[in-house]
């Protein structure tokens, strides 16, 4: 390491005068407010803070509309779906009773089998 080159307490507060004049010169010589080029930021500024603001609605107001799409979407899905449900269950309920009647014909069948057994035997007796 370097030693400081200025070794009395004279000279070091010289050095920290001139270091806090040079601070206060650098912000006297900041432009005004009213200087064009400071307008010409500040409205710079202002167009890219609207142009992120719009940006920002566009993706919220696209969010809005997927999200609406996803939900319009899963709505006909659960309708469809309902249908498709509703069908099997009537579809079952049509075999249900089919096979009822079938086992009614069945049954019907047998016991006409049966009595035809029981007259033949009653009538060989």
């Amino acid at each position: 390491m370097s030693a400081h080159k200025n070794k009395s307490f004279g000279d070091r507060l010289k050095t920290a005068g001139e270091a806090k004049q040079a601070l206060l010169d650098k912000f006297r010589a900041r432009p005004a407010a009213d200087d064009p080029a400071v307008v010409e930021k500040q409205a710079a500024r202002q167009a890219v803070s609207e142009a992120r603001d719009v940006r920002q609605a566009e993706r919220e107001s696209r969010a809005a509309e997927e999200q609406a799409a996803r939900q319009a979407k899963a709505e006909a899905d659960a309708a469809e779906q309902s249908l498709h449900k509703a069908a099997e269950q009537e579809q079952r309920l049509r075999d249900a009773a089919e096979a009822a009647e079938r086992e009614q014909a069945l049954e019907a069948e047998r016991k006409v089998a049966r009595d035809a057994r029981y007259a033949a035997r009653k009538k060989r007796k």
